[in-house]
């Protein structure tokens, strides 16, 4: 569903009512879409470690990184 700023706003309620039932609404402002209302997923709970063991940080992970690289930055 695509609405207009103007309706967006006068219809707020109605628009959270459809988006909570799955549906998602895109807002427009002269007929240019400018922002999405989606519906939030189920949230997963995150388990602290599970990724133990698929990545080792480097021991010179906070080194000074190379000249060519900072260089890179500046152009």
């Amino acid at each position: 569903m695509e609405v207009n700023i103007h309706q967006a706003k006068t219809h707020f309620s109605k628009l959270l009512q459809r988006v909570s039932a799955g549906e998602e609404v895109i807002i427009s402002k002269a007929g240019r879409p400018v922002a999405k209302i989606v519906p939030i997923g189920g949230r997963v709970r995150r388990r602290f470690g599970m990724d133990r063991g698929v990545f080792e940080v480097p021991e010179d992970f906070d080194a000074p990184l190379p000249k060519r690289v900072l260089d890179s930055f500046e152009s």
